[in-house]
């Protein structure tokens, strides 16, 4: 709360520009921010943080942008698009973040229909998509990469000096109702939809931590890998200034085993692809060990799986498990967190689905992963797992302010102070996805249990109907075909065809160990069409049909020789698969699945 003169006691307006002074007035001691160089990875003070965005932010005001202008920022995560982030929020300008994997005909899309002013490039070859696409864009005037930036900061200090108040003024006119970012979606059909988020929408959904205090901590380290150009990632982003603890932000996700190393995070958001892979990496280790290893592996692990389960359901552990429970840690477990950096307190699981084993299987060996739900449009996260109340195979109980209800068709509604504003320039898009009394319908498929945890079945639209007239949620199918350290990816099929099947994609890895092992010679794209592999996929199938009605089974599968790839469009930058891309590029091995 604030004071006016009069004494009249007023609310304080919930804007990113208030979030970040408040952050930079706190005194912390601790790193704002890690940064990675030649030499490893060095500490940026909040101190420091600022003196840089208040100079972007009076350079921009030099330069015209002002209150309600777009500005693009095409990246990968960085100190820089953090901080310039924040200057655009200071002054009260829309940013408009675009995945640094995107075409020059993508990137002249988001900017032309965002009606961009500007935008800050990483380097040359991100300038250059822009420089395709530059001449259809008419609003287009400021065209930045990093290296500018030391110009514009320059420029920012000279205006500061003969204007002094002029950033405050410009951060005192910010409304919380004003637009923040416009979150393009990420296509997975049709061209993107921008959400636009406000102020106050960030805002409240960054101080819902204020309720959850046994969430993130202010002396937490995060490894951020996620795309700043997700909600997710961008959420983190401010949620670091809001809390107070210390980002380290990887600009190359296939580093990340590396950085858990180096960085030694307490925090790390994550969608359930790297803990897919990092699963598949520890099963296989243990697979292979032999001796009083394996004999140890054997013994600890029933005994991870009870200390889980007790916990989970909230009964005590008998005086021998726990003793026996230490030993195992000591021996075992304590040596496979070693590998993901020694100090993760609070792993993070979102965007997509997460096979419950995997987490059961984590759970086990000491690390809880807390999966949650939410999406772009109520301004990233609607529930949440916490480390003292969650249940495997849900994605939790609503976050504090968050009401959620399930349609008549299963549809998950949710209401809240973080639902978005509505879609960029679509009116129509709006009315279907927000009511008149303020529901979001998110189009997935949901229950809500007794205990008032959330489970997802699938998305509304990704529903198979068979030829007779049977729902199959393939979500389900392909988590549990996945939690086989043999196959990378999967995809489910069946709509309107008289029976499920699968395209499954192998783990080019574990596949490779386990063929050598067999004498077994050739790469992957050899071993897809090897008989001996067919039959192990064929175990790992009978094994996911085996507790299912017939009409969910899964009757014939295909091994497809590669992985789907971003560069194909098969998969977003968030790694969820984009269904129709995939269907469409191996329409005929599926064609040859319903063959007579």
């Amino acid at each position: 709360m604030g004071a006016t003169g009069s004494g009249e006691i007023r609310p304080i307006r919930r804007t990113i520009a208030r979030l970040w002074r408040d952050a930079v007035a706190a005194g912390r001691t601790h790193p704002a921010y890690l940064v990675e160089g030649r030499e490893g990875w060095s500490p940026v003070t909040w101190s420091e943080a600022d003196e840089l965005v208040r100079a972007y932010a009076n350079g921009l005001l030099w330069r015209g942008v002002r209150k309600g202008d777009a500005f693009g920022l095409l990246a990968r995560n960085s100190l820089e698009w953090a901080l310039f982030d924040y200057a655009l929020g200071l002054i009260g300008a829309v940013g408009v973040p675009i995945y640094a994997n995107s075409s020059s005909k993508d990137v002249g899309y988001l900017l032309g229909h965002s009606e961009a002013v500007g935008v800050l490039c990483e380097d040359a070859d991100q300038r250059a998509k822009v420089d395709e696409v530059a001449a259809a864009l008419e609003r287009l005037q400021h065209v930045l990469t990093f290296d500018d930036l030391g110009a514009l900061a320059a420029e920012g200090r000279a205006f500061a000096d003969e204007n002094p108040t002029a950033l405050d003024e410009a951060s005192a006119a910010i409304a919380e109702d004003d637009l923040f970012t416009i979150i393009y979606t990420s296509g997975t059909t049709g061209p993107p939809k921008g959400c636009m988020i406000s102020h106050r929408n960030y805002y409240a959904m960054a101080a819902v931590s204020d309720q959850m205090e046994s969430h993130y901590r202010s002396d937490d380290v995060m490894l951020l890998y996620l795309p700043l150009a997700h909600n997710f990632g961008r959420l983190m982003h401010l949620s670091g200034a809001y809390v107070g603890f210390t980002i380290a932000f990887l600009a190359d996700p296939l580093r990340v085993g590396e950085a858990l190393l180096a960085v030694r995070p307490t925090v790390l958001p994550s969608v359930p692809r790297v803990f897919e892979k990092v699963h598949a990496a520890i099963q296989g280790r243990f697979d292979e060990a032999t001796g009083l290893k394996r004999r140890l592996i054997d013994w600890s692990l029933p005994i991870g799986r009870e200390v889980s389960r007790l916990q989970s359901e909230g009964k005590p552990i008998p005086r021998l498990l726990a003793l026996q429970h230490r030993v195992a840690d000591r021996l075992v477990f304590s040596k496979v967190r070693e590998r993901v950096g020694g100090r993760l307190r609070l792993p993070i699981s979102g965007g997509a689905p997460l096979a419950a084993e995997i987490a059961e299987f984590f759970d086990a060996i000491g690390i809880r992963i807390l999966e949650g739900y939410g999406l772009s449009e109520c301004t990233t996260a609607a529930t949440t797992n916490r480390p003292e109340r969650y249940r495997f195979g849900s994605v939790g109980p609503p976050l504090p302010g968050v009401e959620i209800r399930i349609d008549d068709d299963g549809e998950i509604l949710i209401r809240s102070e973080t639902v978005f504003q509505g879609y960029f320039k679509d009116p129509e898009a709006t009315a279907e996805v927000l009511t008149p009394d303020g529901w979001l319908r998110t189009g997935d498929i949901g229950s809500l249990d007794e205990d008032g945890f959330l489970h997802i079945t699938d998305r509304k639209k990704d529903i198979i109907v068979t030829a007779g007239g049977k729902n199959v949620a393939p979500q389900n199918l392909e988590n549990d075909l996945k939690t086989s350290r043999y196959i990378s990816q999967a995809l489910v099929v069946g709509d309107r065809r008289p029976y499920v099947a699968a395209l499954v994609t192998l783990d080019p890895e574990e596949i490779g160990r386990w063929a050598a092992a067999r004498g077994i010679p050739g790469d992957v794209e050899t071993l897809a069409r090897d008989e001996r592999v067919r039959e192990l996929i064929q175990g790992v199938v009978d094994e996911v049909n085996r507790e299912r009605s017939r009409y969910e089974q899964i009757k014939r599968f295909a091994i497809v020789p590669r992985d789907f790839t971003m560069e194909a469009g098969e998969v977003t930058p968030t790694l969820k698969l984009r269904r129709s891309a995939v269907i469409e590029h191996f329409r005929a091995e599926i064609d040859a699945l319903y063959a007579a």
